[in-house]
């Protein structure tokens, strides 16, 4: 995350230098010195509010998507509200998942949180992916 190289010791020529040789330059600059910083895989986060009745609670299937729930609280008679960080590709699905659980009377609402570390199973699963996405190229 936030990598910057700087070209020194160059020339400018108005024919021969454009754009795209420096965005080259700068890849190849990380290429050079990627493998040397041993990176990470980072995932976005996002943070999720559900609302559904408290007789769905339980059954939501969030224990499966990975969510750390933050806090649990009633919003209403017969509502409660989970608040959760939960990794942006277990949220597949997930509205049509709540929608159907809760006979569509829940609902959610999600704002991006940050970036975290991988896991290193989901990290050697996208790694595997590139390569054979780069090996048939």
């Amino acid at each position: 995350m936030d990598f910057r190289a700087e070209c020194y010791d160059g020339s400018y020529h108005d024919v021969d230098s454009n754009e795209m040789s420096f965005k080259m330059a700068g890849i190849l600059a990380f290429r050079n010195v990627a493998p040397k910083a041993r990176p990470v895989l980072l995932e976005p986060l996002m943070d999720v509010e559900t609302w559904a009745r408290t007789t769905f609670w339980g059954r939501d299937g969030r224990s499966e998507r990975a969510a750390r729930a933050d806090s649990r609280n009633r919003a209403g008679r017969r509502l409660t509200k989970v608040k959760a960080i939960v990794p942006e590709a277990e949220l597949y699905k997930y509205s049509t998942t709540l929608h159907s659980i809760t006979h569509g009377r829940g609902t959610h609402r999600q704002t991006f949180h940050g970036y975290a570390e991988a896991p290193p199973e989901v990290a050697s699963r996208v790694a595997a992916e590139n390569q054979k996405e780069h090996a048939v190229a």
